[in-house]
């Protein structure tokens, strides 16, 4: 469709429903309230896009995509490569696969006040995940890498649920997460992780 007939085509149906808005009759209290309601929408709207764009909130735009079924034989999420480990930068990157009915590893330790990228994977099903007093919260859909950068502001142990069922064992998955402070913190040695 051409875009000239596609503009022309919107002025047109924009005519008509002027028209049609001045054909009916609209007593001039309901006129009022009409402006008023979609003024507070449009108020709405600009605020939530105003924080969307001064907060850098928008929907995940990086999409990776992961065969669940050979999860295995990944170079990444292979079960030797799962737990806390550091990169080349010093950066803390946590891979974690969530399985009927549990995460692996089932014992993490990190350090606090640190930027760590955690790294989810289903082998099965959608599962959740959440970590109560933390921003910690997403969905783990089965085909897809979800990835997530938090801090922990202080030490302590925080549990790890999965918020989405998956199945009658699913209030037994949970996972266990032990915040250590940044200097009595211990980094994985290289190729190893840091998991029980």
């Amino acid at each position: 469709m051409q875009i000239g007939t596609f503009l022309e085509k919107c002025g047109v149906f924009t005519k008509e429903c002027v028209a049609y808005y001045k054909a009916v009759h609209i007593d001039h209290l309901e006129r009022k309230w009409i402006a008023i309601s979609l003024l507070v929408i449009g108020f709405l709207v600009s605020i939530m896009t105003l924080d969307a764009f001064f907060h850098g909130v928008n929907p995940p735009s990086k999409v990776e995509t992961i065969d669940s079924a050979s999860l295995h034989l990944s170079s990444e999420f292979a079960e030797t490569n799962l737990g806390v480990q550091t990169d080349e930068n010093g950066n803390v990157i946590i891979r974690m696969v969530a399985g009927r009915y549990s995460f692996f590893p089932k014992h993490i330790s990190v350090p606090a006040e640190t930027p760590l990228v955690f790294r989810w994977v289903s082998m099965d099903v959608l599962h959740g995940v959440h970590i109560p007093m933390t921003n910690m919260s997403t969905m783990i859909v089965p085909g897809y890498v979800a990835e997530v950068a938090t801090t922990f502001p202080k030490p302590g142990e925080y549990p790890v649920l999965c918020n989405e069922y998956c199945g009658l064992g699913h209030n037994h998955m949970w996972s266990n997460i032990s915040v250590i402070a940044k200097e009595d913190w211990v980094a994985p040695a290289k190729g190893g992780s840091n998991h029980e």
